[in-house]
């Protein structure tokens, strides 16, 4: 800490506002960090409360209520964030608010976390006693073992943090790092502990394109379009028609029996242009690609985007049982974020 701190001071007392400078401090910020991040990995251990809270957590029947001040009122509501994406029933309390009414929102069954480094603010010692009348579990997140929020709590959730990044001790940068990462660590312990699968995280994420890798489906994609489709023996003028009308850069080519014999693309229009041949002979069955790329409806779209990406192509013929359901176009994955 001491050596940190004097090289921290040492190098901002001579900055010049050069390149070099300004790298440094920002070097030096994210070690400081660094090392913080690392005291607070190796401080946990059996002697702690970390698992006895996380187990506590986890056979509760409420919410976890989380609480702060100041920056950490702020590191807090993130905190709330990731435990509700991650299924564990979480919401913030502003410690000022707590103590001018909203200290309803607590109800019986909830454990309530109090982040504070100095745990010595004057509204969390006004709401610490408030919380412990009402009979809720109170949990400390302080770097202040000896503080009044720390003596009174169930369990003390420890952030050895000796300085701020800044040379001041005033900003708070470390501390509120260090609380970031154990809140993510209460996060990720309470997921496996649940046994959190990716369906459960698609669930809660239904909106956004991680969600979608998880549970957006081909068949899904495909029934928004029309499905083109020509004979072997259509001609070109057909084949044309068919996949300008139905603006999917392709059609399926399908005998009467509905048997894929292949696909035309816009790139085969082009490739056979350039050959120069006779376009009133021409048919389907001499333009198109055989054994064209399918797959199946119940697919998820992330892996037509795979199978896209590994075959440099844009569209995929989803078929189901043999019988043609449709095309996937890279550009449905592109609306749907996937890419």
């Amino acid at each position: 800490m001491c050596c940190a701190y004097f090289c921290t001071q040492f190098f901002l007392l001579h900055v010049n506002h050069t390149q070099p400078d300004i790298l440094a401090a920002a070097q030096q910020t994210i070690r400081l960090e660094a090392e913080a991040l690392q005291a607070l990995a190796d401080s946990l251990d059996d002697t702690t409360d970390f698992q006895r809270c996380v187990e506590t957590i986890h056979r509760s029947k409420g919410r976890l209520v989380i609480t702060g001040i100041g920056k950490s009122a702020i590191v807090a509501q993130k905190i709330v964030a990731t435990l509700n994406s991650t299924g564990q029933p979480a919401l913030f309390l502003h410690a000022a608010d707590a103590i001018h009414g909203d200290l309803g929102m607590v109800l019986p069954d909830d454990v309530v976390l109090c982040l504070s480094k100095s745990g010595e603010s004057a509204e969390i010692k006004v709401l610490v006693p408030l919380v412990k009348n009402f009979g809720n579990r109170l949990i400390a997140m302080t770097a202040n073992r000896d503080s009044t929020l720390a003596r009174q709590a169930d369990f003390v959730l420890w952030t050895p943090v000796n300085h701020e990044a800044d040379p001041n001790n005033l900003a708070p940068t470390v501390s509120t790092t260090a609380q970031m990462a154990l809140g993510d660590a209460l996060a990720i312990t309470l997921l496996a502990l649940r046994g959190f699968t990716p369906e459960d995280f698609a669930k809660f994420h239904p909106g956004g394109a991680l969600g979608k890798q998880l549970y957006l489906r081909v068949g899904e994609l495909c029934a928004l379009h029309d499905r083109p489709q020509v004979s072997p023996d259509s001609t070109l003028q057909e084949v044309i028609l068919e996949i300008s009308s139905k603006r999917l850069g392709a059609t399926a080519v399908l005998d009467a029996a509905g048997q894929l014999h292949g696909i035309v693309t816009d790139g085969d229009l082009r490739r056979m242009l350039q050959r120069g041949a006779d376009f009133n002979s021409l048919t389907a069955k001499h333009i198109m690609s055989p054994a064209p790329k399918t797959i199946r409806p119940d697919a998820l779209a992330v892996d037509a985007l795979a199978l896209m990406r590994k075959h440099a192509i844009t569209q995929l013929l989803v078929f189901e049982n043999e019988t043609y359901q449709g095309i996937v176009h890279l550009h449905d994955l592109v609306r749907e974020g996937l890419v």
